[in-house]
């Protein structure tokens, strides 16, 4: 009787301390994340110098692709641009981590593989989060960008979730980058999504195999996503986008959740 005294009370609070400890890093990491001062106005900054500069040359024209107007199409880009960026930013906190062993720490506690990611994914949609509502307010009460409540939450919204493949995509890049090659590896990333995915130049004026690559990259579908929630002609609807972008989603929380628990067995 006493040992099962003993044992009981044990047993239910390492599985009470297992059961919270998810949730406090994930707010752990999320107020950590939006406490990088610097990092945040580099990021929000880009995007929005990027909008003024196009939007302010080309606005009062209308996309002759979507037949919205071409500043609600560069808002939708720079948008998709910045939420891009503000996830794919999160691979250096991650290569940063790993090189000081806090990675090795975290496998020595009950976090699961699924709740790591769930932890990194959350701070950088929260991050996201903050760049689609500043580059849309620049959009709208500076610029005064034309269009409807409702299709301006749709693309905002629409945006925001298909920035999920993006923060997997830093995470994998934490996973596996080391310290000195981490801003290498991002910039051939970022540049080669935004590029490739038709964010700074339209496709319609690239070679025609480039079109066929953007079909195949989660940047174009994000652009995709958002230009539907805005009422853009000629769209078939939210269906491909989030297929695509959930196909994305799926492969590489797998590939994330392999090599956590693959490090983990290694401890």
């Amino acid at each position: 009787m006493t040992a099962t005294t003993v044992t009981a009370p044990a047993t239910t609070t390492r599985a009470s301390t297992a059961g919270r400890l998810p949730l406090r890093y994930v707010l752990l990491e999320t107020r950590r994340q939006l406490r990088n001062v610097k990092a945040m106005v580099f990021t929000f900054a880009i995007p929005i110098v990027m909008l003024l500069v196009f939007g302010a040359a080309y606005g009062g024209q209308t996309d002759p692709g979507t037949h919205l107007p071409f500043l609600v199409v560069t808002t939708l880009q720079m948008t998709a641009y910045g939420a891009m960026m503000a996830a794919l930013s999160q691979a250096f906190a991650l290569v940063n981590e790993r090189s000081l062993g806090w990675n090795r720490q975290l496998r020595m506690t009950p976090l699961s593989g699924w709740a790591f990611l769930v932890s990194k994914l959350v701070s950088a949609m929260a991050f996201a989060a903050v760049s689609i509502t500043l580059t849309f307010a620049v959009a709208i009460l500076g610029m005064h960008a034309s269009l409807g409540a409702g299709h301006w939450f749709a693309a905002g919204l629409g945006i925001w979730a298909g920035v999920v493949p993006f923060a997997l995509i830093a995470i994998l890049i934490g996973q596996f980058a080391k310290p000195a090659y981490a801003q290498p590896m991002f910039m051939v990333v970022f540049m080669g999504l935004s590029i490739l995915g038709g964010l700074w130049v339209p496709l319609s004026v690239m070679p025609a195999w480039m079109g066929s690559v953007a079909h195949l990259l989660p940047s174009y579908w994000l652009n995709r996503i958002g230009q539907t929630g805005a009422g853009a002609t000629g769209s078939a609807g939210m269906t491909e986008p989030t297929l695509v972008l959930l196909g994305w989603t799926v492969a590489l929380a797998a590939v994330i959740v392999w090599r956590y628990q693959r490090d983990a067995a290694r401890r």
